[in-house]
């Protein structure tokens, strides 16, 4: 593995990082949870839907089941009604009451903080479990990739590849640990401003001036 900046993928990455920092700063996940176990579960429900919609859904669903323990001894058809409109609802609610009994079982309701017991969990890929462990443990042992990373890093020119493990692999060998969580953060916000997958807005981009597929235009 080449360390970061000896290499012009890991200029480019380290390059992105830094003008995007000065666009956006200090950053926050735009999911809104106030304890742990809700973070888990609102990653779950974004699977295929938006932020917005997942917040716009949980308010009623952290109020009528407080905890783990109401997730896991609810009836599936009422965790339903309150997801429904976040779709593919029937695997969601089996994921979150899952999600919810193995950590009141195997971990004493407390998610534990490696990836590699994290992605244990049921409804835990490895985008579920980074964001969790960068959100509540501070822990950047992998590097959330969503739809948004997955088109941008491709735009960049900073991976060749459409698999987000493989996407995953190529980014960490391209920044330092400590840049993994704000930097998909900082994709995923700008894919919303300026990066869409059908809308473009290359001209007013703070990335412009180094992105190579605007360079090709």
């Amino acid at each position: 593995m080449k360390k970061s900046g000896q290499n012009p993928r890991s200029k480019l990455a380290i390059s992105v990082f830094k003008r995007l920092y000065a666009e956006f700063g200090e950053v926050e996940t735009p999911l809104h949870f106030s304890q742990p176990h809700e973070l888990a579960i609102a990653v779950i429900l974004s699977a295929q839907c938006t932020d917005e919609r997942v917040n716009l859904v949980t308010p009623a669903l952290f109020k009528r089941f407080p905890t783990l323990r109401s997730f896991a001894e609810a009836k599936l058809e009422e965790i339903e009604k309150y997801i429904f409109s976040t779709g593919f609802y029937h695997n969601k609610a089996k994921s979150i009451q899952g999600f919810a009994s193995k950590l009141l079982a195997d971990y004493g309701g407390v998610i534990p903080n490696t990836l590699e017991e994290a992605v244990k969990l049921p409804g835990f890929g490895r985008k579920t479990a980074n964001v969790v462990l960068n959100e509540i443990y501070g822990v950047n042992e992998g590097f959330v990739v969503d739809t948004h990373v997955k088109r941008l890093t491709k735009r960049l020119g900073l991976t060749n590849h459409t698999d987000p493990v493989k996407i995953e692999k190529d980014i960490m060998e391209l920044l330092p640990p400590k840049f993994y969580r704000n930097f998909s953060l900082y994709l995923i916000f700008l894919g919303r401003k300026n990066c869409a997958a059908r809308r473009t807005d290359c001209p007013t981009c703070v990335l412009a001036k180094v992105c190579p597929s605007f360079q090709k235009h």
